[in-house]
């Protein structure tokens, strides 16, 4: 699980891994035998029973640096992975994080071309806002609005949910089935974990060769599902 991939000097979410760092990840991967794929591909290879030696990537928001920063890295290896967009808010910033540094997100000519380049592209809300706090009328628009304007967008369906902060309860990951999407992810592993809420690795700056030793590990008995 990642987000932005940019240099930066004002990080208080943690949210943001240099380039350099990601770089250094990504060939750690490769050294591994692991390659890197869309939460898409890795469902569609667990079905078949061949996703042993690979590795899903998702990227939370849409910043406008996966597309300067994280595509190339990712095609240099042959590599791809999902970002997940707030359709309300494609071409501006994060204005969720008020009390962090300013983001911006990508536009929608960069969503198309993220998706030409190989990148699946899901829906994380409408608004990012939690889905837990919210009424019914509101939990649905946030759960299919993004699905519509994505798939307006992109002319292709919409296949994949991110849970916003990654809280998801029953209500909101059978919102999310019943939407139409084929998966959910959120982060944490609970008694909800399934197709609908599949816990993630958070993936940071700090994460170097010893600690994603330790994470793959730590999540390879957590994707037991």
């Amino acid at each position: 699980m990642y987000h932005s991939v940019e240099k930066c000097d004002n990080d208080p979410f943690q949210i943001t891994v240099s380039p350099d760092r990601f770089d250094r990840q990504l060939r750690w991967l490769a050294r591994c035998g692991l390659t890197g794929v869309s939460m898409r591909e890795l469902l569609r290879a667990h079905a078949e029973g061949n996703a042993r030696r690979l590795v899903g990537l998702t990227f939370d928001d849409g910043y406008a640096d996966f597309l300067g920063e994280v595509v190339p890295a990712l095609l240099e290896r042959g590599f791809t992975a999902t970002v997940f967009v707030v359709s309300d808010l494609i071409g501006e910033h994060n204005a969720w994080d008020a009390a962090g540094p300013r983001k911006r997100l990508m536009d929608a000519d960069g969503v198309r071309r993220a998706a030409r380049q190989g990148m699946e592209v899901g829906s994380h809300s409408a608004r990012h806002r939690s889905l837990t706090g919210l009424s019914e009328a509101d939990l649905w628009h946030e759960v299919t609005a993004g699905k519509a304007v994505l798939e307006n967008l992109l002319g292709e369906p919409v296949t994949g949910y991110c849970y916003p902060y990654g809280h998801a309860g029953a209500r909101e990951v059978d919102a999310v089935r019943r939407a139409g999407y084929g998966y959910g992810c959120a982060i944490w592993k609970s008694e909800l974990s399934g197709r609908y809420a599949l816990p993630r690795t958070y993936v940071g700056e700090r994460d170097g060769a010893l600690r994603l030793r330790v994470k793959r590990v730590r999540h390879q008995v957590r994707w037991c599902w």
